[in-house]
């Protein structure tokens, strides 16, 4: 496993396990959960709208890895944001994972209006000590500039529909410009978006006897993005994991780079309803 490290210090995996609609049930989640942790996953991210806190709080309670050995992110939902209760929505969150302390809490899409005040309220959240680290998910740039103009804590993360068909450079460069770290959510492109099919990812992972899969999470690694590919299945998550003995050529990240569509297969952020 590659870490990055946070502009608070914190470090965070690389890769992580991505929860949302995992599974059908409680128990899927857990098993998922437990099994990429047993792979070596070390990251492992959810949200208040997957309704699945309590279950991938069980599954890291009762691995047996040491606390400080898992990196864990939750999310803000936006009705929590309107409603006034960022506050109890944590506590909320903290108490579904029967977890001392959160590694990373985001707010989950931008509220129009409420962007700067609902930053200074995470703000908040992070002087309590029972988090590591704040940060968004799916700001855009214009966004970004609301929450900038009120930080005095800038955020460490912007986790963002992001794969090659999606690529988002000019939010990726705005990021970095605030050593804030790009984070991809659905990596591998969705039913909507068949990534996996692509001939030039099965080319390029032709070279390496890698899969397209395995080639666009390197991908994403090599341009500092960190990737949270969801999974169920075991044989799933131990590919996806399987990609620190490889790399790829700066002509290659550009080829890649080159088969951005601006093909989203999420909402639009500044079209989100609650």
């Amino acid at each position: 496993m590659e870490n990055i490290k946070l502009n608070n210090g914190v470090e965070i995996p690389m890769l992580g396990l991505g929860t949302y609609k995992i599974g059908n049930n409680d128990n899927d989640v857990y098993n998922a959960v437990r099994s990429a942790l047993d792979i070596g996953y070390r990251h492992i991210d959810t949200a208040t709208l997957y309704l699945n806190e309590k279950p991938v709080g069980k599954a890291i309670r009762e691995s047996g890895i040491p606390r400080e050995e898992i990196f864990v992110t939750t999310k803000l939902w936006g009705t929590d944001i309107l409603n006034n209760q960022i506050q109890e929505a944590f506590e909320g969150s903290l108490q579904n994972m029967g977890l001392d302390y959160i590694d990373l809490y985001l707010i989950h899409w931008p509220v129009k209006g409420m962007i700067g005040s609902s930053w200074k309220e995470m703000e908040k959240i992070y002087h309590s000590k029972k988090i590591r680290a704040i940060g968004l998910s799916n700001h855009l740039i214009h966004h970004l500039k609301e929450v900038m103009e009120e930080a005095t804590i800038i955020p460490v993360v912007n986790q963002i529909e992001l794969h090659p068909y999606l690529i988002q450079q000019d939010v990726v460069e705005y990021c970095k410009k605030y050593n804030i770290i790009p984070q991809a959510w659905s990596p591998l492109g969705s039913s909507k978006v068949p990534l996996l099919k692509d001939e030039v990812l099965i080319w390029i992972g032709g070279k390496y006897g890698k899969s397209p899969a395995q080639v666009v999470l390197r991908w994403n690694i090599q341009k500092g993005i960190v990737a949270i590919p969801k999974s169920s299945s075991s044989e799933r998550q131990a590919e996806n994991f399987d990609i620190f003995d490889f790399e790829l050529t700066q002509e290659e990240v550009q080829q890649i780079d080159d088969l951005d569509k601006s093909h989203r297969t999420g909402a639009h952020p500044d079209y989100i309803e609650f």
